[in-house]
């Protein structure tokens, strides 16, 4: 607006202020503009909510033969274990990772008590 009222007759000149402020404005407004939107919480859903859970097996964990499943939380989900270890059914697990659609567990080792 300003260089139009001390070159009216030019609009090319406008025409170039008006882009070479809006570029220097946007690049000087945007780390503020990210400071108040950008959220580092990242909310876990779906298949990753389960990780770190215990669980029960409920058919036996055989990843040679591609089978196995664990119920969480009132959910069925298609278990594998990382390496060659057999599960067998009802024994407690946890949930390490997921592998593409499978809760990838180990079993949970319960420390022996000594009584006396």
């Amino acid at each position: 607006m300003i260089v139009s009222i001390f070159a009216p007759e030019n609009i090319i000149l406008q025409c170039t202020v008006f882009i070479i402020s809006s570029v220097i404005l946007l690049l000087l407004t945007k780390p503020i503009v990210n400071k108040f939107t950008k959220k580092d919480k990242k909310l876990e859903t779906n298949a990753y909510s389960i990780i770190g859970k215990k669980g029960i097996v409920t058919q036996d964990i055989n990843n040679t033969l591609g089978v196995g499943q664990i119920k969480i939380s009132n959910e069925v989900w298609s278990a594998k274990t990382e390496n060659e270890v057999k599960i067998e059914k009802g024994t407690e697990v946890k949930v390490i990772k997921i592998d593409g659609v499978k809760a990838v567990v180990e079993p949970i080792t319960v420390s022996s008590e000594v009584t006396k």
